[in-house]
């Protein structure tokens, strides 16, 4: 397999397509295969062995591809599927995770208050639990399920300020946002919302998502394997759906360009 192969990456619909689009900017010279699963979204309110099943037919298909290697651009798929697909099959699979330690790491020392904003099946598994362990005795971390975000950007209402300034506002309705130290986005959708999060919260609250410490890893693990694209390659993007309606094509089209 060459250097010039290209990268899988997939989600449970559009999300991920925030993190091809911090792998445009970071990784230039890289041809990424992007599969968005719309027609069996959510993966956040699904069995964790619907969620397997549906990521081994995702990856089977990059393998057929030629894939180099994964990204798994969902934290739910990730939690319900990744050491398991990393034993099947032998190329990378770099998946995701909420990125706590980055929130809890800004205090320096200092307690931190955090909203971990993800999927409710993220939130359930123990992925999740184990992540939480390593930092709740030092920081107050509080879950906060918030499904119906995944919602409005497969059903393209992110533009519907009214709705989604509503939605957030019922999530944060049971804390004291100026206690918040910071919001971590664990769903790539939610992404797509930081403009929101941003408006809607004190200035002192940061937003934090995973995307660009997982296109960093990514980087690392291409490199120590000298697969990394060469620096004069021009880098590409193909755009594939389980929902292959027009309209979908077109979403996913916007999302990335937005």
């Amino acid at each position: 397999m060459t250097s010039s192969a290209p990268i899988g990456v997939f989600d449970s619909g559009l999300g991920g397509l925030s993190v091809v689009r911090q792998m445009r900017k970071d990784l230039p010279n890289e041809h990424i295969l992007y599969f968005g699963d719309s027609a069996n979204a959510p993966y956040g309110t699904k069995t964790p062995e619907q969620v397997r099943d549906l990521s081994y037919a995702i990856v089977e298909r990059f393998q057929k591809q030629g894939a180099k290697a994964i990204v798994i651009a969902c934290n739910t798929a990730t939690s319900a599927a990744v050491n398991d697909l990393r034993e099947d099959f032998d190329f990378p699979i770099i998946g995701m995770e909420p990125a706590l330690k980055v929130a809890c790491d800004r205090g320096h020392g200092k307690r931190q208050r955090i909203i971990v904003a993800a999927t409710p099946l993220t939130l359930r598994e123990r992925k999740f639990a184990d992540l939480m362990q390593r930092f709740e005795s030092d920081h107050t971390i509080y879950r906060l399920p918030c499904p119906d975000l995944v919602e409005i950007v497969e059903h393209d209402q992110l533009d519907n300020q009214e709705l989604v300034d509503a939605t957030l506002r019922r999530y944060l309705a049971d804390f004291d946002l100026n206690e918040i130290d910071s919001i971590v986005l664990g769903c790539t959708h939610f992404v797509f919302f930081r403009d929101a999060f941003e408006r809607l919260v004190p200035e002192h609250t940061a937003i934090i998502d995973g995307n660009e410490g997982t296109v960093h890893h990514l980087r690392v693990v291409l490199e120590s394997l000298g697969k990394l694209a060469p620096e004069d390659e021009t880098g590409t993007v193909t755009l594939a759906n389980s929902d292959t309606s027009a309209h979908m094509a077109d979403l996913a089209q916007r999302l990335l360009n937005r």
